[in-house]
């Protein structure tokens, strides 16, 4: 890396704007990672510095989100350990796997992940529809919609192991896909799953920088600049997640993970 003034300042405002990027929706990493390789970092190095960087700003804004997360602590104990599983699987193979045969999915799953989002009102009343009629069926009124909203089931956690193996891998829109389940598979309202997606992707990321310092070097000053950064970002993101509206929020998260789908696209499809 090419240290100057000029350097200092672009990495640090990327780490600030990466943090509430990452508060707010996810998909940080797709304006830290190119910063840092423009200073002259290999790919690699970047990915794994920028993970070290952004740790500090998932951490952040989590805690902003405080207040939304209280009485969710069981919740949020099983989500993190599904998700710690999956950032190690994923952190493993950055280091030992070609990345060609992952990359390629990695723009059309941010890309369903975000049509996913956008439909959520929609999906959401068809599947509570679908499972009241199985339980009228069955007896038991509304029993399979309650277990559903409740945990998620299998298939959420699933779905949060495979986030995870993403997010530990590259992790660029990992909050995007992590939205769009959550706000299918759990009856709860959007600021709620976005204060615990930013506790799961704080896990992600911490597993993964802990990995990647351990088994590789890092570089430090690009990785601290972006610490500092994403820490003051984490809690403006917050601040003002936290004041929009549902609609507003979602339209957000699409219109990002659009845009992060589109950039991956033509960075590997193209």
């Amino acid at each position: 890396m090419t240290v100057s003034a000029l350097t200092v300042a672009l990495v640090l405002t990327s780490g600030v704007l990466a943090g509430i990027i990452n508060t707010i929706v996810g998909s940080g990493t797709l304006l830290t990672f190119p910063v840092l390789v423009a200073t002259g970092l290999p790919p690699v190095l970047a990915n794994m510095s920028n993970t070290v960087g952004l740790v500090a700003g998932n951490f952040s804004g989590a805690y902003g989100y405080r207040h939304e997360l209280k009485g969710q602590w069981r919740r949020i104990a099983l989500f993190g350990a599904v998700s710690l599983l999956g950032s190690i699987v994923g952190a493993l193979g950055l280091v030992i796997l070609p990345a060609a045969a992952f990359d390629a999915v990695v723009p059309a799953l941010v890309l369903i992940a975000s049509l996913l989002v956008m439909a959520q009102p929609w999906l959401k009343k068809r599947l509570a529809r679908s499972a009241q009629t199985a339980d009228h069926r069955e007896g038991e009124p509304g029993k399979r919609w309650r277990t559903v909203a409740a945990e998620g089931g299998p298939l959420l956690w699933t779905g949060i192991f495979a986030a995870g193996v993403y997010g530990g891998y590259f992790g660029a829109a990992a909050g995007v896909v992590l939205l769009a389940l959550f706000g299918l598979l759990l009856n709860e309202n959007i600021q709620s799953l976005n204060g615990i997606k930013n506790v799961c992707i704080g896990v992600v990321n911490a597993a993964a920088a802990l990995l990647f310092i351990l088994i590789s070097p890092i570089a430090w000053l690009p990785a601290l600049l972006l610490m500092a950064g994403s820490l003051l970002g984490g809690q403006i993101g917050a601040r003002v997640a936290r004041r929009m509206s549902p609609a507003l929020l979602r339209a957000c998260v699409v219109a990002i993970g659009l845009s992060a789908a589109t950039v991956l696209i033509f960075r590997y499809w193209i």
